[in-house]
């Protein structure tokens, strides 16, 4: 009650043959998997661009500190 059988589906697509034709329906699946292979591909690209730079080498560091304190945080 309520789903559908095999043979409900295949009247269907039966009717939908022969409503729109073989050639606009293939035309139709075409521009869907163009659209797709579109949309996958401005995914990659966007991901590539979202990706951090490789990490630049480092400058060696000389070893030396440098020390101060902070006697009085002054307000503007």
């Amino acid at each position: 009650m309520g789903g559908f059988s095999i043979w409900h589906w295949l009247i269907v697509l039966l009717v939908v043959l022969l409503i729109f034709g073989t050639k606009k329906l293939r035309n139709l699946g075409a521009d869907l998997g163009g659209a797709v292979k579109g949309f996958k591909q401005a995914m990659k690209e966007e991901q590539s661009k979202s990706e951090p730079p490789a990490e630049l080498p480092r400058q060696e560091r000389t070893g030396t500190t440098i020390e101060g304190e902070v006697k009085e945080k002054q307000q503007g």
